[in-house]
């Protein structure tokens, strides 16, 4: 579905991706995994268009992606939930979501899937009505989800999902990223909570200063010593 073939972007001189290349195919949840400053914000903000490689490219469902805008690519079928959440803050909860279905213009459906996103997350239902920059971070987390989804995406990018939330949140919206996966959205993970990205996973990539240095099964990195040190915390 996804193919990213030796690409390298840069901020200003700074090289932050020096050749990284994986693939994602339909239907999976792939995990990309590294420390702070390894450049997994970086790949992300790269697929979606919001930078631009200065070598390599991206492949989306066969198609030559690598020179398009990301508007123009969230009409081509990819989402992003951002690190931060990204909410719009004094919009209502319902006016987020119907920001995510920008580009659309079915209406009798956008209106059904707002109440979809209600159901995923009865919280977000509660506060329909209420400005989104007056919420919990996870009541905000839980809105830039079902924000993207509106988008209908075939393929989400998910940036640190789980970022500053109590632990009963962190299962609520992995929880979620495994439903939406059920329901046929293909999933690029990036996670610092490498315990519950490998388990959520099919397969996994490490970064480390903007370099790909493992990849395997989610199964077999949770089993890997360079993994379990750096990343889970084992010895």
């Amino acid at each position: 579905m996804l193919e990213i073939n030796n690409v390298h972007t840069f901020y200003g001189n700074i090289h932050a991706l020096k050749g990284v290349t994986l693939n994602v195919e339909q239907g999976e949840i792939v995990t990309l995994i590294g420390g702070n400053g390894a450049g997994k914000t970086t790949t992300l903000r790269t697929i979606c268009g919001l930078m631009a490689p200065r070598e390599g490219s991206l492949t989306f469902e066969g198609e030559d992606i690598t020179k398009y805008k990301a508007h123009e690519l969230v009409a081509k079928g990819i989402a992003m939930v951002p690190e931060g959440r990204g909410v719009f803050s004094k919009l209502t909860v319902t006016e987020n979501l119907q920001m995510g279905a920008y580009h659309r213009n079915d209406r009798e459906n956008i209106r059904k899937d707002i109440e979809w996103a209600f159901d995923m997350f009865p919280r977000l239902g509660e506060r329909r009505s209420q400005l989104a920059g007056t919420m919990s971070g996870g009541e905000q987390q839980m809105l830039a989800v079902t924000r993207a989804l509106m988008s209908k995406p075939r393929l989400l990018l998910m940036d640190e999902p789980s970022m500053g939330l109590a632990p009963v949140l962190v299962d609520v919206i992995f929880d979620a990223i495994g439903d939406i996966n059920e329901q046929g959205v293909t999933i690029l993970l990036v996670e610092q909570n490498a315990h519950m990205a490998l388990q959520v996973a099919n397969r996994g990539y490490v970064l480390q200063t903007g370099e790909i240095v493992l990849s395997d099964d989610a199964d077999a990195l949770k089993d890997d010593p360079t993994v379990q040190k750096a990343y889970l915390g084992l010895e």
